[in-house]
């Protein structure tokens, strides 16, 4: 069974994603800094490892990547799923706590866990993987107000775009999944109202989370001669195509 390691995997789209793969009989290490979440999704599945990890403590990280590989002997995929949103505000009133906190998660987590997983997958054997990398639609397009997620969300391209140019000469595929209003606990608000563009405050439409987790598990399995290196999946008549 190929094995994954998931991120952010204690609630909304990590949670939902990591049980699909879970029932399409992967292995799947869980990680999530809250540990009782994940034991009791693994709970029933043994080919499943819940692990407490905080992604932007480099030592965790590490250890998790072991555990993983003195258990399963390997890591075929990473989903680097786990990240954070603030309240939307303007540039300036915006604090250097917030927005480091930020880039701590949604930019240094992934690279922490990215590196964590190249590192295991080139010198693996056979030598390879994939990692796939959770962006979102805001690195294509803003949402009024959201300086620090769109921010890092535009780097995660760039570290996505180099771990598929780095990872060539090793097997190493990277994809990004961008993801526009899956109906998530975080994501909840924009079901009900939020500002747009023109400065109106709408609800848009919202799609299953489960919808996330297939082509997330699509994208994982891929033959090793194939990769999607950008995929956007989005509620059908969200305001985010055309002018708003």
């Amino acid at each position: 069974m190929p094995v994954i390691v998931i991120t952010g995997a204690s609630a909304g789209i990590g949670k939902v994603t990591a049980r699909r793969f879970l029932d399409a009989g992967w292995t799947v290490t869980l990680l999530a800094r809250r540990l009782a979440p994940l034991q009791a999704l693994a709970d029933g599945h043994p080919n499943a490892l819940p692990l407490a990890c905080d992604v932007t403590d480099e030592a965790q990280v590490d250890a998790a990547f072991a555990a993983t590989v003195a258990r399963f002997g390997r890591v075929d995929a990473l989903f680097n799923n786990a990240g954070k949103m603030l309240k939307g505000s303007l540039i300036d009133d915006l604090s250097l706590a917030d927005w480091q906190a930020m880039v701590d998660v949604n930019l240094t987590g992934m690279f922490l866990c990215a590196r964590a997983a190249f590192r295991q997958m080139r010198r693996q054997e056979p030598m390879g993987g994939r990692i796939i990398n959770n962006g979102s639609v805001s690195a294509h397009a803003p949402r009024p107000g959201s300086v620090a997620y769109t921010g890092t969300k535009h780097a995660i391209t760039g570290l996505t775009k180099t771990l598929a140019l780095d990872g060539r000469p090793y097997a190493i595929a990277a994809g990004q999944i961008d993801i526009g209003n899956a109906e998530t606990e975080l994501a909840a608000q924009i079901g009900k109202g939020v500002p747009q563009a023109d400065g109106s405050i709408r609800a848009e439409p919202m799609m299953r989370v489960e919808d996330v987790a297939d082509a997330v598990l699509h994208m994982a399995s891929l033959p090793p001669g194939a990769n999607i290196p950008f995929l956007s999946i989005m509620a059908t008549n969200m305001p985010w195509l055309g002018r708003g």
